[in-house]
């Protein structure tokens, strides 16, 4: 790993994002040094799936040998990032770096991506990085080795990374070119603006979420990767090493580590390669389900999805055969994007099948988002770890409802 040199000593960095995953590492990476760190974050409480508070996070930069000052901030929120660098400001007497860590991501399609959700991405990323970064500045501009550094990619123009999830790349996108023009700009002045990004995926709670459990924990790296990199990026001459997009290693491996093993989950294993770099989405998420995972993200945008779609393919497959087989009449009460309600009638003659509740009453009704349900039909969600997790809930007959994966199995080839 890349050694402590003490070079951060007293030195302060403000880090968005960090009471868990890669904001957290880098805090605590810095703090073994002896530095001043201020953890902004919104987490207060402890979530129940989301592990980590700006408390629990400051405890453990202190025993790590820094100081902490644990702020509460929504960076959407201008009064709120002013009142955290002042008070960062009088309590550790300036600011020499800060992290734009903190980032909001929806793997969605256009039409799946209402403005709700693109806003909170556009303000958390772009908004959020270069309003932290416009009232750092005057700060690091009175530091001795200023650096601003933003965990996001290189700006790659190629199609596949916009298609699946346009309003993320632009959201993502607007921190790295935060990175290309500031990086110019204040060039003159000797502060630094650089960005980091993994080159495989890092296992935090937000991958955990977008792959479906911790099942593809053994395809990712460490965060200590990361801070690890980073550390290295934060630690050099600030006049002469700006604008660049590193990847974490190669970083590394320009310092002389040779060993990357070292941050793998399970040695030896395929690693997944991280978002836009020269691995498309679907390689992503077929890498994902291989291993066990549930992939967030993948799904089709266009007009033709949706549940729709799906009770058009089941309408395909209907036949007499298969009433035979299952026997039971189904009802779905769907929610979320597409709040619908449909029956499928595998019960009688050759079956049928329609939006509405079923006509004579259903022998198992099932609740569930519609997103989930498009998953569960396409193989990607199983419907017994659907119903644990509390996505799918289940009313009447449940040997029925086990029988319906009979379907389920042969339509995913055909989604």
């Amino acid at each position: 790993m890349a050694a402590n040199t003490g070079v951060l000593a007293g030195k302060t960095l403000f880090i968005t994002g960090a009471s868990r995953g890669i904001g957290k590492a880098i805090a605590l990476k810095a703090a073994r040094d002896g530095a001043n760190v201020v953890i902004a974050a919104k987490t207060t409480e402890p979530h129940p799936k989301l592990p980590g508070t700006i408390y629990t996070a400051a405890k453990e930069v202190e025993e790590a040998g820094g100081k902490c000052l644990p702020c509460v901030v929504d960076i959407r929120s201008e009064e709120q990032v002013r009142k955290a660098v002042e008070e960062a400001v009088a309590k550790f007497g300036g600011i020499d770096i800060l992290v734009n860590n903190a980032s909001a991501i929806s793997l969605t399609g256009t039409l799946s991506t209402g403005m709700k959700k693109y806003d909170l991405m556009m303000n958390i990323n772009g908004r959020g990085t270069y309003l932290c970064s416009h009232v750092c500045l005057p700060y690091l501009l009175k530091s001795s080795n200023p650096h601003i550094l933003n965990i996001s990619p290189p700006l790659n123009m190629n199609k596949i990374w916009f298609k699946g999830h346009v309003a993320y790349t632009m959201a993502k996108y607007g921190m790295s070119m935060c990175v290309l023009g500031m990086a110019e700009e204040f060039k003159p002045d000797g502060v630094a603006v650089n960005a980091l990004w993994p080159r495989t995926a890092i296992y935090t709670a937000a991958m955990e979420m977008l792959g479906g459990g911790n099942e593809v924990a053994k395809q990712c790296r460490k965060p200590e990767i990361m801070s690890d990199a980073a550390y290295v990026m934060l630690t050099k001459d600030s006049k002469s090493y700006t604008g660049h997009f590193a990847i974490d290693d190669e970083v590394l491996s320009a310092e002389g580590v040779k060993d990357m093993e070292q941050y793998s989950w399970v040695k030896g294993s395929k690693l997944l390669p991280d978002f836009f770099l020269d691995v498309d989405a679907e390689t992503l998420k077929e890498q994902i389900t291989e291993a066990g995972g549930t992939p967030a993200f993948g799904g089709s945008s266009s007009g033709s999805s949706g549940p729709a779609k799906t009770f058009e393919t089941i309408q395909s497959m209907l036949s007499e055969e298969l009433v035979g087989s299952v026997g039971g009449v189904f009802q779905f009460n769907l929610s979320g994007s597409d709040e619908s309600t449909w029956f499928i009638d595998l019960k009688s003659g050759s079956g049928s099948l329609g939006p509405g509740e079923a006509p004579k009453g259903a022998d198992c009704t099932m609740s569930l988002d519609s997103a989930d349900f498009e998953k569960m039909f396409a193989g990607e969600l199983k419907p017994v770890a659907a119903f644990m997790s509390g996505k799918l809930k289940i009313k009447g007959d449940m040997a029925m409802a086990m029988k319906l994966e009979k379907l389920m199995n042969k339509m995913s080839p055909k989604l």
